[in-house]
């Protein structure tokens, strides 16, 4: 089967589950595993977002989603003469990914899964979505990744429940969503600014201060651990203001934004910065 991959979280399932040497196309943000960087790139961004700030960005997309621009360019003409049995793509967010609806005219008469995970099992169920449609076996993943997820769930309970403060953008801040409360409440961690299932809207620092976080935790959307670093220190005065008694700033690229078998990583990583 020759699989073409919009979405750097299937990519990542695909290589997880033993089908890496099926995939035929990536992402412009398909950056693991390593291998996957070697393969053919058909998209790219139309915003040229690298050298802006977190406020940056969020004008700029708001402005874009305004204008009816899409954040992603894809080739579909690339993708068509290498000849995909089989395209994955997303519903769950157009800022993070290409969205199924912006390829599917174009790329008519293929197969196309739309993923769109709004919790844990959800992303757990597309692995296994996933592995059927491209004919490998997802058990041996499977079996370890709740292995995992209960070995760190059982660490998390041997702990006093902390009450903390997950944020995935930050300037303004945006509360954790989706999946990310799953993994929150698997760690110990009681988030009370944290929606479940639904995608995370902007709020206020005052608000976040008002949450009374004993833990911060920083892992903003699209940045790796040193990028959020950097974007923290112009939201220090805001931070500080919190209060919070620890901030904890992690690598939201490579693992809490992306729906695939990494999500595992990141509970481990939340019981480990408890």
């Amino acid at each position: 089967m020759r699989i073409v991959s919009l979405l750097p979280s299937a990519t990542e399932a695909l290589f997880a589950l033993g089908a890496g040497d099926q995939v035929v196309a990536v992402t412009h943000e398909c950056d693991y595993p390593p291998e996957a960087s070697s393969l053919p790139i058909v998209t790219r961004s139309t915003l040229g977002l690298e050298d802006q700030d977190s406020a940056g960005i969020e004008v700029a997309v708001a402005s874009a989603a305004a204008g009816g621009i899409s954040l992603y360019a894809v080739d579909t003409d690339t993708i068509r003469n290498l000849k995909p049995d089989l395209v994955v793509a997303q519903d769950v967010c157009r800022v993070c990914a290409v969205s199924a609806d912006q390829v599917a005219l174009d790329l008519a008469g293929i197969e196309i899964i739309r993923q769109h995970p709004h919790s844990l099992d959800d992303v757990l169920r597309d692995i296994v979505e996933l592995a059927e449609a491209c004919h490998v076996d997802a058990t041996p993943l499977m079996t370890r990744l709740h292995a995992r997820i209960d070995a760190a769930s059982k660490a998390a309970r041997k702990l006093p429940r902390v009450r903390g403060v997950f944020l995935e953008w930050l300037d303004p801040p945006y509360p954790a969503g989706h999946w990310t409360p799953d993994l929150l409440a698997l760690a110990g961690i009681e988030d009370p600014l944290a929606r479940a299932g639904t995608p995370s809207v902007a709020m206020s620092w005052t608000g976040v201060a008002a949450a009374g976080p004993e833990l911060l935790i920083l892992a903003p959307c699209g940045f790796n651990r040193d990028r959020a670093v950097a974007e923290a220190r112009l939201v220090q005065a805001q931070i500080d203001m919190v209060r919070a008694a620890r901030v904890v700033i992690l690598d939201g690229s490579a693992y809490f934004n992306r729906p695939g078998p990494r999500l595992v990583d990141s509970l481990e990583l939340l019981v480990a910065n408890r």
